[in-house]
């Protein structure tokens, strides 16, 4: 089977534009965040009361044109960042004639893919939060880098043991649960840092410089753990059902549905982990920090999963570069 050289090349091509356009719409966003409707300069008075000593806060807005303006550059950015993610995708997949997530290179660009999606949806939906999309698109940057750098494979046909219609259905869901399960991590980071200021705030306390300068612009913490429970409780099904596909094909390839391969392993702790979580959401001493907690250890092990477990462990999913 051979592979198309040239769509090959515009598939790396529109792959290198899209960090490009993720990149500009950083600043665009940062430039909201600073300047925007919901750039602040936060200005806080601990005044001692004689009935608990609670400061106060007064907040003054700033002027939001030239922030807006900003953010709706990254916005736009975004979107023809993804757009150029997509197109680098379907190129790929044309010119070795398969689904384009067969290596680990493809395997971050499309789990990337999902995030940028996810978060566009949340800014459709809540147009306000727009301005968090900087926080977003950083990560976003440093993984589609490194995986360009680090993780780049050529387009190529897949191995035999690849030439399964389980290859689209089970790692295909994993790409949608990690994607999904990326902007909940994002949003559980800035609800702990919001959820750290105003608590300081509140204690009149001192606080490290960076959640001084961060807390005041950043969303209400309840709708930010709000926002992060809900990506989760998407996802986790999703995720469901790609552990449960990997074990059919693994029956279906290697004649057994569980074998304690370390891939293996980790997909079920990643998936007990966030079962936890949303245990723990339910549960009222466990909810807020704590909960925010389990959910980072969910995305760690799934991180772990994808690049210890692929790169360091050997096992019998070491030859494919998936997750």
């Amino acid at each position: 089977m051979a592979v198309n050289d040239s769509l090959a090349a515009l598939s790396d091509s529109a792959f290198t534009a899209s960090i490009v356009a993720y990149s500009v719409g950083v600043v665009g966003f940062a430039g909201e965040y600073a300047f925007g409707g919901r750039g602040r300069i936060a200005r806080t008075s601990r005044e001692q009361t004689a009935a608990g000593g609670v400061g106060t806060e007064t907040v003054t807005p700033v002027d939001s044109g030239a922030g807006q303006r900003l953010g709706y550059l990254g916005l736009a950015c975004t979107v023809l960042g993804a757009a150029l993610q997509v197109l680098s995708l379907a190129f790929r997949g044309i010119a070795s004639e398969r689904v384009p997530w067969g290596n680990m290179f493809e395997f971050a660009s499309a789990a990337v893919l999902v995030t940028v999606l996810s978060f566009l949806w949340l800014v459709w939906q809540a147009p306000r939060l727009r301005h968090i999309g900087v926080f977003v698109l950083i990560p976003v940057v440093f993984i589609l880098v490194y995986a360009g750098l680090i993780l780049y494979a050529d387009a190529e046909p897949l191995v035999a043991a690849l030439r399964s219609y389980w290859l689209v259905i089970h790692v295909a869901t994993v790409i949608i649960a990690s994607g999904v399960f990326f902007l909940s991590f994002v949003l559980t980071v800035l609800y702990l840092l919001r959820q750290r200021y105003d608590r300081s705030v509140a204690e009149g306390g001192s606080m490290p410089r960076a959640i001084a300068r961060l807390g005041p612009r950043l969303p209400p913490a309840a709708i930010l753990d709000r926002l992060s429970y809900r990506t989760v409780a998407f996802g986790f099904p999703i995720f469901t059902f790609a552990v449960i596909a990997g074990a059919i094909w693994a029956e279906a390839a290697w004649g057994r549905f569980w074998g304690w391969d370390p891939k293996e392993t980790w997909a079920l702790i990643a998936w007990l982990v966030y079962a936890c979580y949303l245990h723990a959401r339910a549960t009222a001493g466990w909810k807020g920090v704590k909960a925010a907690r389990i959910n980072l250890l969910g995305f760690f092990a799934m991180t772990f999963n994808f690049l210890i477990i692929n790169m360091v462990v050997a096992g019998l999913h070491s030859y494919s570069g998936l997750t």
